[in-house]
């Protein structure tokens, strides 16, 4: 008798749990979703533009001539060095200045020490990844960074607010395997 009801029990559970994972959206709920789904689209895209008209005229104001990548990584080499390339899987070794583009210094190697990382591993603002990648041993640059590709929504609980654009001064001085 113990095992039919243990067998019984077994059966039961398992159709509960099998019933719970192929429950399908009805017509409303799908086109609620699509609803906030578009609605989201259209906010963020909003704030990507925006962001990116806040930058331009940053830009325009020092007179600086950066380009632009597709992620919206702003960035200026302003001297060249002559070492080797960045690529995935270097290790980079940098100076580097983080500004608020209202000029507050939030953080500095001169505080800080040299930041040092591997290419692809992440742990680092996606930005400063990407403008690393464009960098060669030697080379200064300026990467403005909107907050897609730095601290987003939230910033680093700590000097970053959030959605905050930041300015990334930095030389790459050492690459290694």
């Amino acid at each position: 008798m113990k095992n039919i009801f243990r067998l019984f029990f077994a059966l039961s559970a398992l159709t509960v749990v099998a019933s719970c994972g192929n429950r399908q959206p009805n017509d409303k709920q799908m086109v609620d979703n699509e609803s906030t789904q578009e609605k989201l689209m259209k906010a963020n895209k909003y704030l990507v533009n925006k962001d990116a008209d806040i930058i331009k005229g940053y830009i325009k104001r020092r007179n600086w001539d950066m380009q632009v990548s597709k992620a919206g990584l702003w960035y200026m080499i302003y001297q060249n060095g002559n070492g080797a390339k960045a690529s995935l899987g270097k290790t980079v070794t940098l100076y580097y200045k983080v500004w608020l583009l209202d000029g507050t210094l939030c953080y500095s190697s001169e505080e800080s020490g040299a930041k040092r990382f591997r290419l692809g591993q992440g742990g680092v603002e996606s930005g400063l990844e990407e403008g690393m990648l464009l960098l060669k041993v030697g080379d200064k640059a300026r990467f403005i960074l909107p907050p897609h590709l730095a601290y987003g929504l939230v910033g680093d609980g700590n000097k970053i607010p959030e959605r905050a654009i930041i300015l990334y001064e930095v030389e790459l001085i050492k690459l290694e395997n």
